[in-house]
């Protein structure tokens, strides 16, 4: 992949930010510097995670900004999953991509994050390596132009959707910085992922002729929507049990989030549920074509995921409070599986008996 080719593309793919006036702009930049720090203090408070890490400020950019960061830290990520892999250079899928150059991929993945960078609010990316004065690994990142423009197209309180805004990307921050061994055990689950792929590439193009059927025909069962889904339907069992990790974990850190940032409660943000409401609206929305693209590059797929790692989140705290939750945090072996997400009570019988 040529990361540098990738941002390129993006960049003149890109379509520019809703026009502010400048006092506005830079009180949305102050503003959202401020609460980056205080909805991190909210969080820990709820939650009881990080009480003695120090509290930063994220970082506020616009498009660009956001897709330079974007394009390094799925670069530091994509390095430290292979760093973990026994994946050999030649092989069915290294055959399989051998016509592909890295500049045609940069090319690819540049479009992909053009759309996104129109759509992302802010985003904590774990794998940004740490600053020359020794910080922490990890960028938060909020997307200035971005939230000032859903703010104004939902018509919500301005101060109350920016913290809430902080409030959902400064728990991802404390879920990593919080608990040590996350960064580490989420890219050895890519690299175990891209392992399998390698190993087994033959067999999943074999599958491409009857998977295909199963989307035409509409008999593909449980699988994910869109791109997602279809890649579910081409895997071998060893790689659905790779994604399938993958896939529990991301879907607890987003629906853990979600659950906070409506939790930490009205003293904070007044507006929540009408915000909440707006939002869900918003996410089910937009014309043809944007709905074809999200099913596409999965966005669809990772907004189920919101609604059911958060509903997994509230029934276990509601069961067993914030405290008993935090177990999930204490070690690797007591992250939900997929299947416990969608059923919380058998992952509460198997770690709190």
């Amino acid at each position: 992949m040529d990361w540098d080719v990738a941002v390129s593309t993006a960049k003149r793919l890109i379509k520019s930010g809703p026009e502010i006036p400048r006092a506005d702009a830079d009180r949305a930049v102050r503003s959202l510097r401020e609460f980056s720090v205080e909805a991190e203090t909210h969080v820990r408070e709820l939650t009881g995670l990080g009480r003695d890490l120090p509290v930063l400020e994220g970082d506020v950019v616009d498009r660009p900004g956001w897709l330079n960061g974007s394009a390094r830290g799925l670069a530091e990520l994509t390095d430290a999953a292979l760093a973990t892999t026994n994946t050999a250079s030649t092989g069915p899928l290294s055959d399989l991509m051998s016509g592909i150059s890295s500049r045609g991929a940069g090319v690819q993945t540049g479009a992909v994050l053009a759309y996104l960078a129109t759509k992302v609010l802010g985003q904590y990316d774990p794998f940004t390596p740490p600053g020359p004065g020794g910080e922490r690994p990890g960028r938060l990142l909020l997307v200035a132009p971005n939230i000032v423009a859903a703010q104004r197209a939902m018509d919500v309180p301005e101060r109350d959707f920016q913290m809430w805004v902080c409030l959902h990307e400064s728990t991802h921050r404390l879920q990593f910085n919080a608990v040590p061994w996350l960064r580490e055990h989420f890219a050895n689950s890519i690299g175990e992922l891209l392992t399998e792929m390698e190993s087994s590439a033959g067999e999943m193009l074999g599958r491409l002729p009857t998977a295909a059927r199963e989307v035409f025909s509409g008999r593909h069962g449980e699988s994910s929507p869109g791109m997602l889904g279809f890649i579910e339907l081409i895997q071998t069992p060893r790689q659905r049990a790779a994604l399938d990790r993958i896939i529990a974990i991301s879907t607890l850190l987003e629906g853990h989030a979600d659950h906070v940032m409506d939790a930490v409660g009205p003293q904070v943000v007044p507006s929540v549920h009408t915000i909440r409401q707006r939002f869900t609206d918003r996410r089910a929305g937009g014309g043809i074509l944007d709905r074809l693209l999200r099913s596409l590059l999965g966005v669809d797929a990772k907004i189920k995921q919101y609604a059911q790692g958060a509903a997994f989140t509230r029934h276990v705290v509601d069961t067993v409070g914030m405290e008993g939750f935090n177990a999930v945090w204490s070690a690797p072996e007591h992250l939900p599986s997929r299947a416990e997400i969608t059923d919380p009570a058998v992952w509460l019988r198997r770690v709190h008996g």
